[in-house]
């Protein structure tokens, strides 16, 4: 069962909408394009070499989607360190599961044509997810 803060809360504040979920990576302008590809969704215009955003089916939040839909966002940093998992002295953080619809085997070949690559490190016993890592080397999971 989920539980949300709302249905918790007896208070009419608003709440804020999720907008952009932000990737650190050595070149925003190629991980902006991979995901662009992966995903299907467009590059925003002025995306470059230090930020790209992408453009979700229907827009993004600010100023065209007062309804939040998340996107993605890049940004360039200097000295990058690509993220161990699992374990080790740059971990992951966090990681993005990419729903497939019900065939991770369907989606593979799209994800390592983009630029991804299989992790090495498989802990799904059952297959529901496969564990990728994107160019820049974050973790990422298609999902049945």
């Amino acid at each position: 069962m989920v539980v949300t803060v709302a249905a918790m809360s007896e208070s009419t504040t608003p709440k804020p909408k999720l907008d952009l979920v932000i990737l650190d990576c050595p070149d925003a302008l190629a991980l902006g394009r991979f995901y662009a590809e992966v995903l299907g969704w467009e590059l925003e215009e002025g995306s470059d070499r230090d930020w790209s955003t992408l453009v979700p089916p229907g827009g993004g939040l600010s100023p065209d989607n007062p309804d939040g839909r998340a996107t993605l966002a890049f940004q360039r940093i200097d000295d990058w360190v690509e993220p161990t998992w699992p374990g080790g002295a740059h971990p992951q953080q966090f990681h993005l599961d990419l729903a497939t619809g019900g065939s991770i085997e369907a989606a593979e070949p799209g994800v390592l044509a983009a630029g991804a690559r299989v992790h090495e490190h498989q802990p799904s016993d059952d297959g529901h997810f496969k564990v990728y890592l994107d160019p820049a080397g974050h973790p990422f999971c298609l999902i049945k």
